[in-house]
């Protein structure tokens, strides 16, 4: 499949694919996270790094390719070629990123996302011009898009699996392999075909580009492309402010004020008691949490709630396959929940116990795993581990 082309730039190609798609899935994972920003940029801009990689990747490749020595670039297909890829990738990330990920609604993305890509590599490619004529394996051509589809399925469930850490890195990755493993494919089933002088005659007066033009193109939008990857892992201090104040409760009043006044008053939605509620009458659990989305306040039964992490002055809902933001502080979250089904292990941490699967030491504390379609882990304070044996049923009866 490879031979014939230069190994370093078909590595480039692949990592600069996977780059664009850490960068794009990393905004995107912003839009149900991230209050007061506009969900319209934050989109945008995940599509745009997602074309970018995608686009940047397809010419890195055929930079490597060994391509005839007089050929050109068209460049009313080239750019036609990128506006197919943004389109298709901006209307793929809007379907995963709004409302519920439905098994059809991320196939559909997949579908049209591997299509899209496929699309795009074949209109860049019949922007190629010279003294030769191009032509396809149509089993090639089937099995390139097949790829693309496969390969996009899973990195958009990697994606929403866990839109952080490990998982997000895993989504790129396979993002990555998508769209570099589809490019090579039909590489592989494309054919050049020499022609006679008086065939020669498609490029008339359409305005191309020299490999060498390409090149310095392709190099700039790599550079944007790494660019955003960094500036991606950069830590915001004004949120690790906001989480490290909302996650301690014995953090000073004065503290939490200063970080932000408005939005603690916004979390705060009925009168607290005096002392902590004493001699008021209990509050009835809740039946149900509350969960942010672009397209309104849905609401999650708590018997399907596996655990609520504290995020700033909200916190996070995870119902055994995804995240949602919920507009609670932790606090008021402990506070809603069946303290006889719900327990708070750490200071940004509440787990339903009977969904604990797994349960396991580590350092000082303790890390439980939850189950359901995503399991996920949770940390356990040292102060909570007694506690959470005893909800466990794990005391040691002899010293009871």
């Amino acid at each position: 499949m490879f031979e014939g082309h230069d190994p370093y730039l078909v590595a480039l190609s692949v990592a600069i694919a996977s780059l664009g798609g850490y960068t794009g899935f990393a905004l995107a994972a912003r839009i149900r996270s991230t209050p007061g920003v506009s969900n319209r940029m934050l989109l945008a801009g995940a599509a745009a790094f997602l074309a970018v990689g995608i686009w940047t990747m397809h010419f890195v490749g055929m930079l490597a390719a060994p391509l005839p020595p007089d050929t050109v670039y068209l460049v009313l297909p080239t750019i036609i070629s990128f506006l197919i890829c943004a389109l298709v990738v901006g209307i793929s990330l809007f379907f995963v990123s709004i409302g519920e990920p439905s098994l059809k609604r991320v196939a559909s993305s997949a579908v049209l996302l591997g299509v899209g890509i496929a699309s795009m590599h074949y209109v860049g490619i019949h922007g190629l011009a010279g003294s030769f004529g191009i032509a396809h394996d149509p089993s090639m051509v089937l099995l390139s898009i097949l790829v693309a589809v496969v390969t996009a399925y899973g990195g958009l469930r990697a994606f929403l699996a866990q839109q952080e850490g490990v998982r997000l890195i895993v989504s790129s990755i396979a993002f990555g392999v998508a769209v570099s493993g589809m490019h090579y494919t039909a590489m592989l089933g494309m054919h050049f075909e020499p022609l006679t002088g008086s065939a020669h005659h498609h490029l008339g007066g359409s305005l191309a580009a020299s490999q060498q033009v390409l090149s310095i193109v392709v190099a700039v939008l790599c550079f944007v492309i790494a660019a955003g990857f960094l500036l991606s892992l950069v830590p915001d201090p004004r949120r690790q402010a906001q989480v490290s104040v909302a996650a301690d409760p014995v953090a000073p009043l004065a503290m939490r004020t200063t970080v932000e006044p408005v939005a603690l008053a916004a979390t705060s939605p009925r009168p607290v008691a005096p002392l902590g509620g004493l001699g008021q009458p209990p509050r009835a659990p809740a039946p149900r949490l509350p969960v942010e989305g672009a397209d309104g306040t849905r609401f999650i039964e708590t018997a399907h709630v596996r655990s609520v992490r504290a995020d700033a002055h909200y916190t996070r809902v995870h119902d055994g396959t995804r995240e949602r933001m919920c507009p609670w502080s932790i606090s008021e979250a402990e506070a809603q929940l069946d303290p006889s089904l719900f327990l708070r292990v750490h200071r940004s941490h509440i787990v339903a116990i009977s969904h604990v699967a797994h349960v396991r030491k580590e350092g000082d504390g303790a890390v439980l795993e939850l189950d359901g379609p995503s399991p996920h882990r949770v940390p356990v304070s040292r102060a909570k581990i007694a506690e959470v044996k005893a909800r466990l049923g794990l005391v040691n009866r002899r010293h009871a």
